[in-house]
């Protein structure tokens, strides 16, 4: 068993990646945006000969990234940018437990996997739910490239759908919720195993459908644009790949596939530039199993960021967390980044920079563009996210 390590990571995440790996997986990576979660970390990746991780997949089933290069110039666009961003946050649906405010048909309904238990019970709601962003660090976002040129960028994954499904297979498994505990590991050919896996792919098709509709909607119908190019990668998810000439399961949690010649997107913070990256092959590349970070990564938890309520003499008082509101806007007005919707715990500040992550990982990808934040619309700080991942 080997791990490779990319970036400086605390104790407790380096702890989480080798349990994992010593939990059954023949090899495992941490990214350099890494950080823990929930019993696999976030940006941790785990190859398994003939098992599947439950909790490497984590609870928001096929959560990724999908940006769209427009035929739109920053110059036609950024003097409309509240207004469009207003436009964004009134027409797409952010939030928890919401419903599309378009009924989306796709043929992905028609999938037999839909006949599993417990998707034959989530069909409807699903159905309801495609297109909405949900919470937390999800986000609808403006860009510029480096010439100017206009990108749509969404972050989400398959909502309700995968965190009930989620929840579902754990419990069936005897798995136990929570971040310091082993990973729930199943086996690929068991009948749970064989119904999890058609479960989290039809998971994986309808988080891109999700995305490809809130994307393809903000480009279309409120830019007014042309889509050119799509770059598109799930980073929640488990893949069959092969290796060195042996076949895994590799489970990539917060991290994106990064294959040679195979772009994507990875998102800075609220008020930091983007990248459109593409894989390399090399040496480290092969070590990394061909995977990359996913964002620039938290070096706060969200309570560590926001503060909590307290109890005092009796009295529930909120006591404050390590990033401010005025420092928060002043960086985002510094940016010249139209806002809605957001909180303390996805401040900038909560992040680390995404150069310096993408640096530990040189030799692996390239960066094709550099994309700067125009307008970023998330839900709003009365939003509670369950979401675990």
């Amino acid at each position: 068993m080997k791990t490779k390590i990319f970036g400086k990571h605390d104790e407790a995440t380096l702890a989480q990646i080798e349990r994992c790996v010593a939990a059954g997986g023949e090899y495992g990576v941490l990214c350099a945006d890494g950080h823990k979660g929930y019993a696999q970390p976030i940006g941790g990746v785990i190859a398994y000969t003939d098992k599947i991780s439950l909790s490497g997949v984590g609870f928001d089933i096929a959560c990724g990234n999908l940006a769209i290069r427009t035929d739109a110039m920053r110059s036609q666009i950024a003097p409309a940018m509240e207004e469009i961003m207003n436009d964004v946050a009134r027409d797409v649906s952010f939030g928890i437990g919401q419903t599309s405010k378009t009924r989306i048909d796709h043929e992905l309904f028609d999938d037999p996997a839909w006949q599993l238990s417990p998707m034959r019970e989530l069909k409807q709601s699903a159905a309801n739910q495609l297109g909405t962003v949900g919470g937390g660090n999800h986000y609808v976002d403006i860009f510029a490239d480096e010439t100017d040129r206009v990108w749509v960028g969404v972050h989400f994954g398959s909502r309700g759908l995968g965190h009930k499904t989620a929840t579902h297979f754990l419990k069936a498994a005897g798995g136990r919720d929570g971040m310091d505990v082993p990973p729930t590991v199943i086996a690929e050919a068991s009948p749970l195993g064989e119904d999890y896996i058609a479960a989290m792919t039809l998971a994986g098709r309808y988080a891109y459908a999700g995305r490809e509709a809130v994307a393809r909607q903000v480009v279309r119908d409120i830019l007014r644009a042309t889509a050119m190019e799509e770059v598109h990668n799930h980073h929640n998810f488990a893949w069959r790949e092969e290796h060195d000439g042996r076949q895994y399961w590799v489970v990539r949690k917060g991290a994106t596939p990064a294959f040679p010649g195979q772009k994507g997107f990875v998102g800075g913070s609220m008020g930091d530039d983007a990248v459109i990256i593409e894989g390399i092959d090399s040496p480290t590349s092969r070590e990394a199993l061909f995977s990359t970070v996913h964002g620039a990564g938290r070096i706060m938890s969200r309570t560590a960021a926001k503060g909590k309520f307290v109890k005092v003499d009796g009295k529930r008082i909120r006591r404050d967390g390590l990033v401010r509101h005025d420092e928060m806007m002043k960086w985002i007005a510094e940016k010249k980044v139209a806002l809605r919707g957001g909180d303390l715990d996805e401040a900038p500040q909560a992040y680390r920079r995404l150069p310096e992550v993408l640096a530990a990982h040189s030799g692996t990808i390239r960066i094709l563009h550099t994309l700067t934040p125009l307008g970023v619309a998330m839900a709003g700080k009365d939003i509670v996210d369950p979401y675990k991942d």
